[in-house]
């Protein structure tokens, strides 16, 4: 891991332009509403918080921790729940956000593990969308960027617990090939 180097598919300014857009459409969308916000942890943690600031209608932010890529750049297809809600979502208006939806199967469990916890409506807002790896087709409602079949990192999304850091989404290269 040693000879890696990162370039850029989506540059902080447009990531930025593009929360600030989703922010301001949440916001007339949810107006008046009790909306919570769901972190999908771990990888989404950079894009909530600037989502959360974009947003603004009065709202509260709860955390999940949900598992299913390992170490690997392959989802695993199993949705594993490494942290639950601390509070109830009954009667509001859940937004789950997610830093990436690939194969759709972890949206596709938490849409059905949280209609069982009686909110009054619950929605999806991705980051990224990588629509060739679909598996389960899901319901985006608020989308950032839709991008091609290739494994990313940066502004929270990891590859084994590195490049969260970086501002931008980039492509690992390997000794000049692409993580794959």
């Amino acid at each position: 891991m040693a000879d890696e180097t990162v370039s850029t598919m989506i540059d902080a300014d447009r990531i930025a332009v593009r929360v600030r857009e989703l922010g301001a459409q949440i916001s007339r969308d949810y107006e008046g509403k009790r909306l919570v916000l769901v972190c999908v942890l771990k990888g989404s943690f950079v894009f909530t918080a600037d989502l959360a600031r974009a947003i603004s209608v009065h709202h509260r932010v709860e955390f999940l921790g949900v598992r299913s890529y390992g170490d690997g750049t392959q989802s695993s297809g199993v949705v594993q729940i490494t942290q639950d809600l601390m509070q109830p979502i009954q009667g509001e208006d859940v937004l789950i956000v997610e830093d990436i939806v690939d194969t759709g199967l972890t949206i596709a469990h938490l849409l059905d593990l949280f209609h069982t916890r009686n909110p009054a409506s619950v929605k999806v807002c991705a980051l990224l969308h990588k629509p060739a790896r679909t598996r389960k087709v899901v319901p985006i409602d608020y989308l950032g960027f839709t991008i091609e079949d290739k494994f990313v990192v940066g502004y929270g999304l990891d590859w084994a617990e590195r490049f969260r850091n970086l501002p931008f989404i980039g492509l690992v290269h390997q000794g000049g090939g692409e993580a794959t």
